[in-house]
């Protein structure tokens, strides 16, 4: 585990709470709008979203992008099993992985996988050329499985969870 995942969850009142789910919905929203949306000051605003990412809760604003449009149609979810599972091997590959192209993201996983790893790519040709000329050429790919998405529906507003016990 990193220094990021074994971070105590931060205390949030229920203002910060409004703030991230508003920022989540538009992060581009300007402080006076968010100010009035959350129905405080737009000083108040400011200083609690500074101190949101001053604590680390908010990292970034993202751009979501419409992936087909950009010559992305297919998206896959591939398991790879690497062998043998050292974290050198494990780390290296994660590190290559995640330089490639096509790649969209990476997830370090427990269980009968090591990884899963999202892609996106033009066509099925190109998924193929890609699991079997770059992820199966690698000498610690032991086992791939490739799931092709239909649909990835996403929640935007991501909820913060009650304190244990709170209900």
């Amino acid at each position: 585990m990193n220094d990021q995942q074994k971070r105590d969850p931060v205390l949030l009142d229920d203002l910060d709470v409004r703030i991230l789910e508003i920022l989540q919905s538009d992060a581009r929203i300007t402080n006076r709008d968010l100010a009035a949306a959350a129905r405080v000051s737009p000083t108040t605003a400011l200083e609690r979203t500074r101190s949101l990412r001053s604590r680390g809760v908010i990292r970034q604003a993202t751009l979501d992008v419409d992936l087909p449009s950009i010559g992305r149609g297919v998206q896959a979810l591939i398991a790879v099993r690497i062998r043998p599972p050292s974290r050198q091997v494990i780390e290296a590959f994660r590190d290559w992985v995640s330089t490639l192209d096509e790649t969209v993201g990476v997830f370090v996983t427990a269980g009968n996988e090591d990884f899963i790893i999202h892609v996106a790519v033009r066509d099925n040709d190109d998924l193929y050329a890609f699991v079997i000329d770059r992820l199966t050429e690698r000498r610690e790919v032991a086992d791939v499985r490739t799931s092709v998405v239909y649909q990835h529906l996403r929640e935007n507003v991501v909820s913060v969870l009650a304190p244990r016990g709170a209900r």
